[in-house]
């Protein structure tokens, strides 16, 4: 995907859309793959820009990473300390390979992580569980300097927050570390289960993956796989609310609608039809949508961050106010500029979104300015009467393989 995308909305779709692996468990399992003896294979795995950028990183501290057809096969211990700058810098996933390298050399050098500018999303959370299990922390420079020339160590934890990314640190680190590691206060997404799964298959002694306390046996001994990742419930959720706005009748397979239920339930509650089968969800819209009055975003199995945007582009133009509030991020919501280019009454107060609904929506010039926005300004530009021009599309590039590609087989027209 380039830069840019133009959209002619107006065109309903129709047909069946497979949804890819999730990004958000392949990131985390090309890092655990540091820790594996032998070499791991994951399968059908979608060429993102920040897997690409994983696969950077794990060729610059020494391993093999290479693509095979569509499959990723990583292999060869990490035999340098020190993580690329411009790869680690540009993508905030890079924290998670900070652990497993770790483990195997006793020091990283890494940066601070970028990612798209939704708000601030400090390591601190990560660090600190490295520090209580043996680890040092200091800066050079641009630099983090972590050591743990001893090895790490067993220890109980208990996070601030349910954050994902220091729920998977801990689970990486846990397996390396000599003796009980205890984590209260973890994140339970999906993703998670899916990254103690793999560890679990490669040799992993992990309890309570999916709940709020997990506890690791250490040291793993741990070898390579071969191993598909999750579905991506956030891609399935664009393809839902990609139904919403340009109406039609859309089945999303291969993603059960339990991973992304409250999206599919803010939808038919909004006037959309949606039937869930075992392994598919279908969502079809031929008449006005309501507002979905006021929605809060949450730690699974909740609203996800990632799907506010997307909902909100799905509601732009139905009868009735939304409010959405995003708990997460503070900035969640830059998608507001490019709404109400398009016509919307789209205000951000604070981290809620406000949208007064009733507003039809017309094509204009937008940019793009994080991943997900990017995707929700690609999803209200399919209900918008006219061209819409969406500059930034590097940053949808991130989290989408072809999106394009997947709406225009579904009836969009889309270049």
């Amino acid at each position: 995907m380039g830069g840019t995308m133009t959209v002619e909305g107006g065109r309903p779709l129709y047909g069946t859309v497979e949804v890819p692996a999730a990004k958000n468990s392949v990131l985390p399992l090309l890092a655990a793959s540091v820790l594996c003896s032998g070499p791991v294979r994951l399968e059908q795995v979608p060429r993102l820009s920040d897997v690409e950028d994983c696969l950077a990183i794990l060729r610059a501290v020494g391993c093999t990473a290479v693509w095979e057809g569509e499959d990723i096969q990583v292999s060869g211990p990490p035999v340098w300390c020190r993580m690329p700058l411009e790869e680690t810098e540009r993508m905030r996933a890079s924290v998670l390979f900070a652990a497993p390298l770790l483990a195997r050399l006793g020091r990283v050098e890494t940066a601070l992580p970028g990612g798209c500018r939704i708000g601030a999303r400090p390591v601190d959370w990560h660090l600190s569980a490295l520090e209580q299990m043996g680890a040092k922390v200091s800066q050079a420079g641009q630099r983090l300097v972590i050591t743990a020339p001893a090895g790490l160590r067993g220890a109980e934890l208990c996070l601030p927050g349910p954050s994902v990314g220091a729920t998977e640190t801990v689970l990486m680190a846990g397996c390396a570390a000599r003796g009980l590691t205890i984590l209260h206060g973890a994140a339970k997404e999906p993703e998670i289960v899916d990254l103690a799964d793999f560890l679990n298959r490669c040799g992993g002694k992990i309890d309570g993956a999916g709940t709020d306390e997990i506890r690791i046996e250490g040291p793993c001994v741990l070898h390579g796989i071969s191993y598909r990742p999750m579905p991506d419930r956030i891609c399935a959720s664009t393809l839902a609310c990609a139904a919403a706005s340009a109406r039609g009748w859309v089945t999303i397979a291969g993603c059960s609608p339990s991973l992304y239920s409250p999206v599919l339930d803010i939808l038919e509650g909004a006037g959309c039809t949606v039937m869930r089968g075992t392994s598919s969800a279908t969502v079809g819209r031929m008449g006005a949508l309501r507002g979905a009055g006021h929605l809060v975003t949450g730690g699974y199995p909740g609203l996800a961050t990632d799907a506010a945007p997307l909902v909100a582009a799905a509601l732009l133009s139905a009868e009735g106010k939304t409010w959405i509030q995003d708990r997460v991020f503070e900035a969640r919501f830059g998608c507001a500029e490019g709404f109400r280019a398009m016509g919307a009454a789209a205000a951000v107060r604070g981290r809620t979104l406000e949208l007064e609904g009733g507003c039809p929506l017309h094509g204009a010039d937008v940019t793009a300015r994080d991943l997900r926005g990017g995707a929700a300004l690609v999803v209200a530009a399919l209900g918008a009467a006219g061209r819409t021009r969406i500059e930034g599309c590097e940053y949808i590039a991130r989290g989408y393989a072809s999106l394009g590609e997947m709406l225009s087989a579904l009836g969009a027209r889309i270049v």
